[in-house]
């Protein structure tokens, strides 16, 4: 090949070679390019998950506090209503108790709502109401150790409390009789002691 020859291939092999080196390095470029964009978009996606992440965190702590507060303020309101009530149930009871020395303590009471004084040939019961009795046990003085009969054991004290009354032991009762509120062995009927002229 004479030298035109080679100098006008080398001529032509550099002029294609320029541009396809070009392209190449074009397109090494924009695949650098898009890796670049690629990781840049998952560190971006990487970055806003974790900061979601993040504010749900702080979000459900802050609720999570205020709901405990809420639960902590509801405890507190409800232990001071029973405290409360506690002391009301307590101040009533205490108002609301026999008081040998006064007569009309049982006015207001609910179990004394239908009382209305003593009936002749009647005994009254609170909570329960008048009831025949007897003519030979009206008027009668209960003494210990002597025994109630058995058609007037039914009548139990609800409320020993309100006569100033301890809990009665295991296997007695404490009955109304009258006017007076007995305490009575409940499978005998034996009197052990008698509270007399309740009302």
């Amino acid at each position: 090949m004479n030298r035109l020859t080679r100098a006008a291939v080398l001529g032509l092999v550099l002029a294609t070679a320029a541009p396809l080196a070009a392209q190449a390095q074009d397109r090494g470029d924009r695949r650098e390019n898009r890796r670049d964009y690629r990781e840049d978009r998952r560190d971006d996606r990487r970055e806003f998950r974790q900061e979601r992440r993040d504010d749900r965190r702080d979000w459900r702590n802050g609720e999570y506090d205020n709901r405990r507060d809420f639960r902590q303020d509801r405890r507190d309101d409800r232990r001071d209503f029973r405290q409360e009530r506690r002391e009301d149930r307590r101040d009533f009871r205490r108002d609301q108790r026999w008081d040998r020395n006064n007569r009309d303590w049982w006015r207001g009471r609910d179990d004394f709502r239908d009382y209305r004084g003593a009936r002749n040939g009647y005994w009254y019961a609170p909570s329960y109401g008048y009831y025949r009795v007897e003519p030979r046990y009206y008027g009668y003085r209960w003494q210990r150790g002597h025994y109630l009969p058995h058609s007037y054991r039914n009548y139990y004290v609800r409320d020993p409390y309100a006569y100033g009354l301890r809990p009665a032991p295991r296997g007695y009762r404490y009955v109304h009789a009258g006017n007076d509120i007995v305490l009575i062995a409940i499978a005998t009927g034996l009197i052990a002691s008698v509270l007399a002229g309740v009302y």
